[in-house]
């Protein structure tokens, strides 16, 4: 799964937001904390759900199943926008 080209992301000060760009579905801006953040960047190349939770236990001082389900939501999120390339 992948970020899609439609989406683009800008960082201000410890905030980052998503911009759909030319996207038809979604109009708006998507504001993220830190872990959205972190996985968002994580979608900016080809990758896994599992490799997302894999990279963020190796940053964060966190339980394994925590983490899993945090991302699963935050996918979850991404999908319903219509974000993600999968």
């Amino acid at each position: 799964m992948k970020l899609k080209n439609e989406f683009i992301t800008q960082d201000i000060d410890d905030t980052q937001f998503l911009v759909p760009v030319g996207a038809e579905a979604f109009s708006g801006i998507v504001r993220s904390n830190k872990t959205a953040a972190f996985i968002v960047n994580c979608l900016k190349e080809e990758t896994t759900e599992t490799a997302i939770v894999d990279a963020m236990c190796a940053k964060y001082d966190a339980p394994r199943e925590t983490i899993a389900a945090d991302v699963a939501e935050i996918l979850e999120k991404l999908r319903s926008i219509n974000a993600i390339d999968e």
